[in-house]
């Protein structure tokens, strides 16, 4: 079996996170959700700590942790080591959880890996694992836009200024040689950065003509009568680009290595089992999200957006590194040292005793 996995599922922006310069400008915050109402419960030793705080988004682009969750996979690694969870909307309020210790472990962007990596000099974080690939695309109306050259003069919608998507947006908008402000949003393409929330009314309203979005937004879009004009997918090598990866405080990797270990191979084994059981994993998600947020996606949303998310061990890691070139290149980012982002040690580690191929840092890993 193969480290990354072509599966099913959102990549809903969950991965708005913001880049450098913008993270103190976000309003998202984050809720801890309640331990105790895990059905799952900590048996055995302890590891060398008696708990460990795991953060993910509602969104099934972070897939793993909500099966994981769900499926209590992650329990049963970490044995008598309780697993705690809380959800977050947005990158920087989870960057900011990790910097504050209020959580370990976290499902996040690239984005905000980036951003939490640089604005903290190297010392924060690292990556260490992969999640998703895909489940963003550029969905239209079809009676405004009917082709890709169409969309110049329209009003467009990212999820955030700097966040996953709009970086992508930003770049392949200077690939058509159009010309746009990246703060603004004004030019050629008017991009109008909208909440995913409430991106499908204001796409209902008619006051946007399309939007650039992950999953599930994508699809709700196409439920109310958008046209799916671009599969972003498409314009990456081998179809494939980081959405969600693993990303863990330096403090507690170095403190606690068996239990960064322990959710890993949960995360392999987790990901195992959606290959295996793809209708079973997706029910699981949205009853994980039913849980998390009050309401479970309906059959229309849910099943094209589980089709669109690849789930992957591998971090993709030269496609991290490509995403933060965009960034510099629409001016959102000053250029980077990314050197040391990743440490796939451990999960490399974990993919041998599961018999699978090990995943490379693109150059980036800790020395």
């Amino acid at each position: 079996m193969s480290a990354a996995r072509p599966l099913t599922a959102l990549r809903a922006l969950a991965v708005t996170a913001t880049l450098p310069l913008l993270l103190t400008a976000c309003g998202y915050g984050s809720n801890a959700d309640d331990s105790s109402k895990e059905n799952v419960s900590a048996k055995g030793k302890a590891l060398s700590t008696d708990t460990v705080k795991i953060g993910y988004f509602g969104n099934l682009t972070h897939g793993t942790a909500l099966v994981g969750r769900q499926q209590g996979i992650f329990q049963k690694e970490l044995k008598g080591t309780k697993a705690q969870y809380a959800t977050f909307n947005a990158g920087p309020s989870e960057i900011e959880a990790l910097n504050a210790g209020s959580i370990d472990i976290g499902w996040i962007g690239p984005s905000p890996s980036i951003n939490g990596y640089t604005k903290s000099k190297g010392t924060s974080l690292r990556i260490i694992g992969g999640s998703a690939s895909g489940g963003v695309k550029l969905v239209v109306d079809p009676k405004k836009i009917k082709s890709l050259d169409d969309v110049k003069g329209k009003k467009i919608a990212t999820p955030q200024l700097g966040n996953t998507q709009d970086v992508a947006f930003l770049n392949w908008i200077a690939e058509q040689g159009w010309k746009v402000d990246a703060n603004s949003g004004k030019g050629d393409v008017s991009v109008v950065r909208t909440d995913n929330k409430i991106t499908p009314d204001a796409f209902k309203s008619g006051s946007i003509d399309g939007a650039w979005v992950p999953e599930p937004t994508a699809s709700k879009l196409v439920a109310e009568g958008g046209k799916v004009l671009l599969d972003e997918s498409t314009l990456w090598p081998d179809k494939k680009f980081v959405i969600t990866n693993i990303i863990v405080s330096q403090k507690f990797l170095k403190a606690h290595p068996d239990v960064v270990e322990a959710v890993l191979r949960g995360s392999v084994k987790t990901n195992q089992w959606i290959d295996a059981h793809p209708d079973e994993a997706k029910a699981a998600a949205n009853k994980q999200l039913e849980k998390d947020s009050g309401k479970a996606l309906p059959p229309n949303v849910l099943d094209p957006a589980w089709k669109s998310i690849e789930f992957t061990d591998d971090p993709l890691a030269s496609t991290l590194d490509s995403e933060a070139a965009h960034a510099v290149k629409a001016g959102l980012l000053q250029k980077p040292d990314l050197a040391g982002i990743y440490d796939l040690k451990p999960l490399n580690k974990v993919l041998k005793a599961a018999g699978e191929s090990p995943v490379d840092d693109a150059g980036l890993g800790v020395k």
